[in-house]
């Protein structure tokens, strides 16, 4: 039973540096400078999106589980969640509701690549400001080290190789893509596996709860910050309220030794989530004409 439990781990944990890994190296891979210019030219969208991502947000969410009274295991998740936004699947939310899908996927590999030396500082500050009655902490250079370089060297190489050799970008971004989608469904699988018994518990309970009320908020507060017309700012809502999956997996492994009650409740609010930003998305979509942007114009964007 133990080395079952010892195999997963292994697996899990080598799924989920792939999974980090080929995510920021795709989204390097179709990411050009152009674009990225085109977007840093509207400075105020820029400065109120991370504004929102890396200050309002985090705060959103510890506000949340603490108006809930949330478990300390689904508030250490809560709070882990929050402070790591730039998830890779905000962009394909863009793409379903038609949004301005540049600009969204460029936002969100931004998000994400600042997101690497953030998310360790601001789920330490907000764990220790929390004061929930425990010794929480997390080895923070140990993660900032982890995490940006599994998401900020793969997303420069991935620019350099898109910049100098477009041909090469487009041929190897496919099969990249496919890596990073699959062994996101690996981790997710294992992540059920691993916590299904805190998942069933976590039905009808405060912590879906609070993912629900915390998606929908972050889905309005990124809608009217946001500057311009209706497609960015429904663009910009879409990428607020989705977390970065593999960092913070990566810090409940590291710093909480993939403890099952955190994972789950990380699990299950990240489905939340997700099923929340697709029926918005949707919604956004109505009476909205296709993107004439072609992929090979815009990031790359994976699934975590």
């Amino acid at each position: 039973m133990e080395d079952a439990q010892a195999l997963m781990g292994l697996i899990f944990n080598a799924s989920l540096v792939v999974m980090i890994a080929a995510t920021m190296f795709s989204a390097g891979l179709s990411t050009t400078l152009s674009a990225l210019g085109g977007v840093f030219k509207n400075v105020w969208l820029v400065v109120l999106v991370l504004l929102v991502a890396f200050i309002i947000r985090p705060l959103v969410g510890w506000g949340t589980a603490a108006v809930l009274s949330l478990a300390v295991p689904a508030f250490i998740a809560m709070l882990l969640l929050a402070a790591c936004p730039g998830a890779p699947f905000g962009a394909k939310l863009v793409m379903t509701a038609r949004g301005d899908l540049i600009t969204g996927a460029t936002l969100q590999v931004l998000m994400a690549a600042i997101g690497s030396i953030t998310f360790p500082i601001t789920a330490n500050w907000l764990i220790s400001a929390a004061d929930l009655g425990g010794e929480f902490s997390l080895p923070v250079w140990d993660l900032v080290k982890t995490v940006a370089v599994l998401q900020l060297i793969p997303f420069v190489v991935g620019i350099a190789v898109r910049h100098w050799s477009p041909e090469t970008a487009a041929r190897w971004n496919p099969t990249v893509t496919k890596t990073s989608t699959y062994s996101f469904l690996i981790v997710l699988a294992l992540a059920l596996l691993g916590s299904w018994q805190t998942l069933i518990d976590l039905i009808g309970s405060r912590t879906i709860l609070a993912g629900i009320i915390f998606a929908v908020l972050m889905i309005i507060i990124g809608y009217f910050v946001a500057l311009g017309g209706k497609k960015t700012r429904s663009s910009v809502a879409l990428l607020e309220p989705i977390s970065n999956a593999g960092p913070v997996f990566a810090a409940v492994a590291i710093a909480f030794n993939n403890d099952p009650e955190i994972l789950g409740a990380a699990t299950g609010i990240i489905l939340v989530q997700i099923i929340v930003g697709t029926i918005v998305a949707s919604y956004f979509a109505k009476g909205q004409p296709a993107p004439e942007e072609t992929a090979a114009e815009v990031p790359a964007v994976g699934t975590s």
